[in-house]
């Protein structure tokens, strides 16, 4: 399996290069050069496996021979040794629940098998690695998480300072040890873009850095398991054609899906449901594209981002070709994209209704993430369009779970939401960050050091 640059002036390389330097050496993201496609039998014979037996099998194909069947089986069973519900909430309409791993948010289910795979390829050549990650909240946590104690691997991760939960913080600044963060004076985007300013650093270029964000493929692969998953847990008797909900910042999440979708999965629709950072649903409404410059803070934070770096992988696989600054070189097939895709922007008092009227007509409690994309599902029923059928099957991605936005959950159904032992665990541990203007210098120096 081989892995192309977007900017298409890399050449191309295997996964395991592909893992390790994170971005290309032309400021492009690495996709792969072909899919496999499975078939319907595979897919079908998915139903009743385990979380990780699926996952082996997916990745599987995306790897390649590039790590032994034993070994990686053994990495999907270490990483994924918690619950995925996927819960019944009325009718067709269903919520997956991402959010019962160590830092209770979907990027834990990227971030686990991504470090024990970089880990896996370091310890054979005795190699080391600085991670240098952005993140508007719960990659940071999860990545933290993930990669602490690996004895090959240094973590520095940078978040906005004002636009973290108070848990989603403590989840990164209470591990240490080969973990460093740093609390910038700016939004994610700023973030994301000293992120990418290192690595197309020539002064930094034998620091052998990498990424652990969804710029990395690395992070992408894992998160078309659970669209399989999803699928192969759908009840006996409930049939109909499959539309995902997702909630959408960087589009890591919505590009596994793609990926899925190419694999083979029968995927009708992809909801693609933003918070007020709407360039996305602009770009396909109008075919221009322009990004939101500073991000707009809203409640569903991990979504505040203003250019998601993924959207240069989404143009290529419709045939088009964006920079990592978002200009559009080549116009990708518009028309498909606009058939595969629906996409809308949710309000925060959206967002809020949403959680409080789940809550008080069906007892359901999910957090802004996951009420964006149960309000883009209703958007797109109501939206008039030719295509929407009742015999659609709806699942809506929960991606963090709700006592990371405890205050918010409070505002909306006047519940105090229980927390899981991983959150409670954080009461009363040291906290250790480096608060940093937002200066690209000074961040230079802080990687030598």
């Amino acid at each position: 399996m081989k892995y192309y640059s977007t900017n298409l002036r890399s050449p191309e390389v295997s996964f395991r290069e592909a893992l390790l330097k994170g971005i290309a050496p032309d400021g492009g993201l690495y996709l792969p050069v072909s899919i496999p496609v499975l078939s319907n039998d595979t897919i079908a014979s998915l139903s009743g496996n385990k979380y990780f037996e699926t996952a082996f099998c997916i990745l599987n194909r995306l790897i390649g021979d590039e790590i032994e069947e034993e070994k990686l089986m053994s990495i999907c069973r270490d990483a994924y040794n918690f619950d995925i519900p996927l819960e019944k909430i009325t009718g067709n309409r269903f919520v997956l629940r991402l959010d019962r791993g160590p830092t209770a948010s979907f990027k834990d289910f990227a971030a686990r098998v991504m470090s024990r795979l970089m880990q896996h390829y370091l310890s054979i050549s005795n190699g080391h690695l600085t991670i240098l990650t952005a993140t508007s909240g719960d990659t940071g946590s999860a990545v933290a998480s993930a990669f602490h104690g690996l004895s090959n691997i240094d973590v520095i991760i940078l978040y906005p300072e004002n636009e973290v939960t108070p848990v989603q913080r403590k989840q990164m600044t209470t591990l240490q040890g080969n973990i460093k963060v740093i609390a910038l004076d700016g939004k994610f985007d700023d973030c994301q873009r000293l992120v990418k300013q290192a690595f197309a650093d020539p002064d930094l270029s034998k620091m052998d850095l990498s990424s652990a964000n969804s710029i990395n493929i690395g992070r992408l692969l894992p998160q078309s398991v659970y669209y399989f998953y999803a699928y192969s847990m759908i009840p006996t008797g409930v049939s109909g054609e499959l539309v995902f909900s997702v909630p959408s910042g960087n589009f890591g999440n919505l590009m596994g899906g793609i990926i899925a979708k190419k694999m083979g999965l029968p995927v009708k629709k992809f909801i693609i449901s933003t918070n007020e950072n709407d360039e996305v649903p602009e770009f396909l409404k109008t075919g221009k594209y322009f990004p939101i410059e500073p991000s707009k803070n809203c409640i569903s934070s991990a979504m505040n981002v203003g250019h998601p770096s993924n959207l240069a992988r989404l143009v290529a696989f419709y045939g088009g070709v964006m920079d990592e600054k978002g200009t559009i070189i080549k116009v990708p097939d518009l028309e498909s994209l606009r058939s595969d895709l629906f996409a809308v922007s949710v309000t925060d008092s959206e967002t809020r209704d949403t959680i409080g009227k789940l809550y008080k007509s069906l007892n359901v409690l999910i957090e802004p993430h996951g009420a964006v994309a149960w309000s883009g599902i209703d958007k797109f029923v109501n939206s008039n369009r030719t295509e929407v059928s009742e015999e659609f099957v709806y699942i809506s991605l929960e991606t963090a779970h709700p006592a990371k936005f405890a205050e918010e959950i409070r505002i909306s159904t006047g519940k105090d939401p229980e927390y899981p032992s991983s959150m409670n665990e954080l009461k009363g541990k040291d906290e250790s960050y480096v608060s940093m203007k937002d200066n690209y210098n000074l961040l230079k120096e802080f990687i030598r050091k």
